[in-house]
């Protein structure tokens, strides 16, 4: 799995820091932070789930 997301369209919600804390996080502005674009399969549902609530469609998960 593969994770990339947009910074420049990020709102800065931060459902994706609450859903997966281990792989994403928000800077000073509440842009989103990616810790890592290869997250561990344990981390795989809560990615997806991120990838899912995220309001402005900032991230992309590749299998």
């Amino acid at each position: 799995m593969r994770v990339t997301v947009d910074k420049d369209l990020c709102i800065g919600a931060g459902q994706c820091v609450v859903t997966a804390p281990d792989v994403f996080d928000q800077d000073d502005d509440g842009i989103v932070e990616l810790l890592t674009d290869s997250p561990a399969e344990s981390d795989r549902d809560a990615v997806k789930e991120a990838e899912h609530v995220c309001p402005a469609r900032v991230i992309l998960v590749e299998e």
